[in-house]
């Protein structure tokens, strides 16, 4: 989706005391201090700025999303290559994490951090969504969850199958029925409240698919096209009617 995470760092060449800004988050100063044992170097008197679209714990990778942040930064502080091998290992010696590391879509192992398999940036959609109250630990719920895929095997397997089919044929609409199958999967672990009525009023508003966070609190819909002026404001209206705030962003990569 595009927003993104921005960390700034910045040589201090004058003395005194650092300017006033949000300190770097836990996983940000652990994911430095890997990426300085792993390369040997210390890092010179400066200070860190940092800035995110990302809101915490609604499923939108926030956390993944500002270590690789930190850590680009850190490439470029030391002049030093990309390498996504050391930034898969700092992951791994952190967090489970998503594929935001990556410039295109994938099937990724997020406990193991291993790309299964490279999906390519060819699709993209236009997106309508809303964010519902409270937040979700992806941590606590991690066992949860593993156990809901245990049990619905199959049906994710054949939703995994059509979802690659999707990609491999460039068809979005294909992606985007799979993703709302696996959004209707995901009501029976952790349920969102608006996703009944996203189902109900999804030919009305000519959306191709709905989709959630399955370890967040977003719901909305995917567009294969932008919608219309007038759809965008009956969309607003209607997620207005179900008491929350929409809001439209850019999705995938195509």
């Amino acid at each position: 989706m595009d927003r993104h995470s921005w960390v700034y760092f910045t040589p201090r060449t004058a003395a005194g005391p650092p300017p006033h800004v949000p300190p770097l988050g836990e996983k940000s100063v652990a994911a430095v201090r890997l990426f300085l044992d792993h390369y040997g170097l210390s890092l010179p008197p400066g200070d860190w700025r940092t800035h995110s679209e990302l809101p915490v714990g609604v499923g939108m990778a926030s956390s993944t999303a500002d270590i690789v942040a930190t850590l680009r930064c850190l490439f470029r502080v030391f002049s030093l290559p990309y390498d996504m091998d050391v930034v898969l290992g700092i992951l791994a010696d952190i967090e489970r994490a998503d594929s935001v590391f990556l410039d295109e879509f994938a099937l990724y192992l997020s406990g193991r951090h291993r790309v299964v398999r490279r999906l390519g940036p060819d699709i993209g959609f236009h997106t309508a969504f809303v964010t519902e109250p409270g937040t979700v630990d992806t941590a606590a719920v991690t066992s949860q969850l593993l156990d809901h895929y245990r049990r619905r095997g199959e049906e994710y397997q054949r939703c995994l199958t059509d979802l690659v089919k999707g990609f491999d044929s460039g068809d979005p609409a294909a992606v985007a029925r799979a993703a709302t199958i696996s959004a209707a999967l995901s009501q029976e672990v952790l349920p969102k409240a608006t996703f009944d009525s996203l189902q109900a009023h999804r030919e009305r508003f000519g959306a191709d698919g709905v989709f959630v966070a399955h370890t967040g609190c977003l719901a909305g819909y995917l567009f294969t096209s932008r919608p219309r002026a007038e759809v965008k404001s009956e969309l607003s209206a209607f997620f207005h009617s179900l008491g929350h705030q929409c809001t439209f962003a850019q999705g995938g990569y195509g």
